[in-house]
């Protein structure tokens, strides 16, 4: 049996302002109370396409397919704080992209049939441009996370440039995930 490694397609963020910024404001999340599992900001990243387990030998087909996505660099704009699945019930916490969300789309939109060609099923969830910055791990001070996430409903994180689609390996540990990008193709 080959070897398997947890995948997924994204772009990072290479903007140590815009960093800096998600950390500060995982540190306001923090001081609610709530019993939250950040995202290590050097983490954060734009999901494209989570992958699940591949096979080593999948690696190169999925990279030939990544060099198919026409994009020219773009900037994306991040902006605000909302929380999956709906505020009240948050699950996860998470920085909105603004500018930039239709080119993500449009990437994310020829991702698809090209990893469906690969024997890829559908994303169940589809595609909603979002960066994950914390998961809520219990209701404890609910409404003060809700009242945070009002107030920074249209907090500006800064500007980014998405020009390298990478295809990232995520090895899970109990400190947390520890990514690295296994290919990639830049503009």
């Amino acid at each position: 049996m080959s070897e398997m490694v947890r995948s997924f397609i994204a772009f990072d963020i290479g903007n140590e302002l815009v960093l800096r910024r998600f950390s500060e404001v995982q540190g306001m999340l923090v001081n609610t109370g709530t019993n939250l599992k950040l995202v290590e900001p050097r983490n954060i990243h734009m999901t494209m396409r989570f992958l699940g387990n591949i096979s080593l030998g999948m690696i190169d087909s999925i990279h030939e397919e990544m060099k198919n996505v026409s994009f020219t660099p773009f900037d994306v704009e991040i902006r605000g704080l909302g929380a999956f699945p709906t505020l009240r019930y948050a699950r996860v916490v998470w920085a909105g992209i603004h500018r930039g969300a239709n080119e993500l789309r449009n990437v994310f939109d020829q991702l698809e049939p090209l990893l469906r060609g690969l024997g890829f099923k559908p994303d169940p969830k589809g595609f909603s441009p979002h960066l994950t910055i914390a998961r809520v791990k219990s209701g404890r001070h609910k409404a003060e996370l809700i009242r945070c996430i009002q107030d920074l409903a249209d907090y500006e994180f800064g500007v980014v440039k998405a020009n390298c689609l990478r295809l990232k390996k995520s090895v899970l540990t109990p400190r947390g995930p520890i990514y690295s990008t296994l290919k990639e193709v830049c503009r």
